[in-house]
């Protein structure tokens, strides 16, 4: 396709035209002749697919659904109604608030899923079990490896074979409102403490062993990942004890915070950014105990009934400036450099996305263990039951 001036424009630019267009920050004017356009009315009857016909997105028969499985609060619809504009493919997105809830669905069977968000520690596991494919790179040519940091991508890749491809990373933490709590709050034991004391019915606690646990052996200085029967008897004390004093038991906490039912809660970065962002008096705290590090990717399970959209879905994602859309709607930092270089300095700057290197040191990746260690899994059923 080419503009006014005879010169070419690229899908990637024609996407960004597009989604400034649909969003109305340029004029119509603006939008038919940066994309060479005769008339922009087949945009608005929604006739976008045909403008692709000789694209990647062409190349296969994409069908008209692709099923996709993520975590809460975590993705821009802009992007997602965009990919639709550009191959006709609706989504249709499920949420789940833990990798213990995916894995049991996958394994279960007869999900229907396309494209799942899993995170570093389950990989092996998915692996193992044959849940999920290795990926054929050449299919997603907007991704580059040397843009994207090894200490994160390596964690999608198992015995040599490349079974993802990145999406963002993250800290565990909690955030707290300071119009209603103390502002010097440090550690996992002030929030234990506190929930059961002065801020009782107020604080919520993930729905998802990994955090829960893994924060509640953080009180005593244990490992995030702990397996020890003893160590794992201290965490379950603890979380039995302050069970009465909950606001609840959630993945999905964002609701309680911004009602003020809650005041305190566990917390992953992005929604510390976007809380924050809407509510100034609340703070992000990483616990100077440690606790955990994390990346997630996008994966495809075996079976995938849409394999061709699957990959094209995947590549409309790694294209930098999707990407770069993503991270200033959900608030976690990215993992491609190409992607980083385009947000705004205000979230580059921001020390809930990059925190100072002391905190970030004391943190640990999630081990393959924790999730699948039945004495884990059995505590986290005790403690729901409580």
């Amino acid at each position: 396709m080419t503009n006014k001036d005879n010169k070419s424009i690229t899908e990637t630019e024609f996407m960004n035209e597009l989604y400034r267009y649909k969003k109305g920050s340029v004029s119509r004017r603006h939008f038919m002749q940066v994309t060479g356009l005769s008339t922009a009315m087949a945009v608005v009857a929604g006739s976008a697919p045909a403008m692709f016909a000789g694209s990647a997105f062409a190349a296969e028969d994409l069908g008209n659904r692709l099923n996709f499985a993520t975590w809460p609060n975590y993705m821009d619809e802009n992007n997602i109604a965009a990919f639709t504009e550009a191959t006709g493919v609706h989504v249709n997105v499920s949420v789940f608030g833990s990798n213990e809830e995916m894995l049991a669905k996958l394994q279960a069977g007869g999900t229907g899923w396309d494209v799942f968000v899993p995170t570093n520690y389950t990989i092996s596991t998915y692996a193992d079990l044959g849940l999920i494919q290795e990926i054929d790179l050449s299919r997603i040519p907007n991704f580059s490896k040397e843009h994207n940091d090894p200490v994160f991508t390596e964690q999608g890749i198992y015995n040599g074979k490349v079974y993802t491809v990145p999406k963002d990373w993250g800290t565990t933490g909690y955030v707290i409102n300071t119009a209603h709590t103390r502002s010097d709050m440090t550690s996992w034991k002030e929030f234990w403490d506190s929930a059961m004391n002065e801020y009782s019915s107020r604080a919520i606690v993930h729905d998802y062993q990994l955090t829960a646990i893994g924060n509640a052996l953080k009180y005593f200085g244990y490992s995030f990942n702990s397996v020890d029967p003893a160590e794992l008897a201290d965490a379950e004390k603890l979380m039995i004890e302050v069970k009465p004093h909950l606001f609840a038991v959630t993945s999905d906490y964002q609701p309680g915070m911004r009602s003020g039912d809650a005041w305190l809660s566990m917390c992953w970065t992005g929604d510390a950014v976007q809380l924050q962002r809407d509510i100034p008096t609340m703070a992000y705290v990483l616990g100077k105990e440690g606790g955990e590090i994390w990346s997630d990717f996008y994966a495809i399970p075996t079976g995938a009934p849409n394999l061709a959209a699957a990959y094209a879905f995947l590549n409309f994602m790694q294209d930098p400036e999707v990407n770069a859309r993503e991270g200033i709607a959900h608030g976690y930092p990215l993992i491609d450099s190409r992607a980083i270089d385009l947000l705004p300095e205000d979230l580059k700057n921001n020390p809930i996305l990059y925190p100072a290197a002391e905190l970030l040191s004391a943190l640990e990746f999630g081990a393959a263990v924790s999730l699948t260690n039945p004495d884990r899994a059995e505590l986290m059923a005790r403690f729901k039951a409580a």
